[in-house]
């Protein structure tokens, strides 16, 4: 069958109550996976004893809201958005190796990031009830930087291509790839740690703030993305039949690449590079609920969601006391889950 036909099929038999019973059952199950990764770590907690005794005297009500808390948020915030951009790029580029990261903004998040670490130092941040750190406003800026000056470079005549845009992402990143390894050669073993373990990804040392202001973003982008769910499904059977029944192709990929880019700029500058999310999620998804994107969208976000919450969960507890990079965590599980979900597939098609 053609991808689009399958995709056309799969849009008809779209219920309420499917729709209800898959968003349902990954939310609550999000829900669930938020409160049991609190209470998992070096240090057992008892939550119903940190809710019953909400003072700083309690060391399970210190631990869990003012360590544990904000970071398993994040790691869902972040987790969501991976999830959910990779889903939109791969419908929008009809690549399946599409993924949040393959834009090139994170490559410029990256880049600037690091030279503000190795500057300045973590640590540094700006005065305020935000508390931005120095770092993390640098990243969101290189990203900003990276996504005008891709969007520039792709377009052809008045027009932004997909594989031009495609082209254009991976070259940059190896560009800036080829800059950051450039500057760890250059700087001192306790900076080049610095800089390899920020690469690699972290969700450690963040506030509620931050957390928040991340979650702002994150919300705005995937509202938006949501809504396009229509115009998705009909962009599968093909650009022009998608033409002729009224949707904006150039509207759509200029919105997707924007939305897409200020989440991926958004998400790196507090976490790093964090790979395989929104690879593997998507497709897992694709591959269980169907390839309607009015259901695969949202879908995605929470499933990136839980995906990113247990595996940090593993990050910090699988050597401890020892942390590992919770991006090393996601390509350990990504991998090996992405092969069988390709074995086990066989020589069916993949929809997009």
């Amino acid at each position: 069958m053609h991808p689009g036909a399958a995709a056309h099929t799969s849009m008809l038999y779209l219920t309420k109550r499917k729709w209800l019973l898959v968003n349902g059952g990954l939310l609550g199950f999000l829900c669930l996976s938020l409160l049991w990764c609190t209470t998992l770590g070096a240090v057992p907690v008892d939550l119903l004893h940190a809710w019953r005794v909400p003072t700083l005297d309690n060391p399970d009500y210190v631990i869990v809201v003012r360590t544990r808390l904000p970071r398993v948020l994040l790691s869902a915030v972040v987790g969501g958005a991976l999830g959910i951009t990779g889903a939109a790029l791969q419908a929008l580029l009809h690549n399946p190796l599409a993924c949040p990261h393959i834009l090139g903004v994170s490559g410029g998040a990256s880049l600037v990031g690091i030279l503000a670490l190795v500057w300045v130092g973590a640590a540094s941040s700006f005065p305020g009830f935000m508390r931005v750190s120095v770092v993390s406003l640098a990243a969101f800026s290189g990203a900003i930087a990276a996504m005008v000056l891709i969007y520039r470079t792709a377009l052809a005549h008045g027009r932004l291509q997909p594989y031009a845009l495609l082209l254009t992402g991976v070259v940059f990143n190896a560009f800036c790839g080829a800059l950051i390894m450039l500057v760890n050669s250059l700087v001192d073993f306790y900076q080049s740690h610095s800089v390899l373990f920020w690469l690699m990804g972290s969700l450690a040392a963040q506030d509620y703030a931050t957390v928040a202001m991340i979650g702002g973003f994150v919300g705005i982008g995937a509202v938006w993305l949501i809504s396009q769910s229509r115009r998705f499904d009909l962009l599968s059977v093909g650009e022009e039949g998608a033409a002729q029944l009224g949707v904006d192709i150039e509207a759509l990929r200029r919105g997707t690449f924007l939305a897409s880019s200020v989440l991926v700029g958004a998400i790196v500058a507090v976490s790093g590079m964090i790979g395989f999310v929104g690879l593997i999620v998507p497709h897992a998804l694709r591959l269980l609920f169907g390839a309607d994107h009015r259901l695969l969208l949202p879908a995605s976000l929470w499933g990136g969601a839980i995906f990113l919450v247990w595996a940090d969960t593993l990050a910090r507890t699988i050597v401890s006391p020892t942390e590992l990079p919770v991006g090393v965590v996601t390509a350990m599980c990504g991998g090996p889950f992405f092969l069988y979900l390709l074995r086990k597939e066989g020589k069916k098609a993949f929809v997009y």
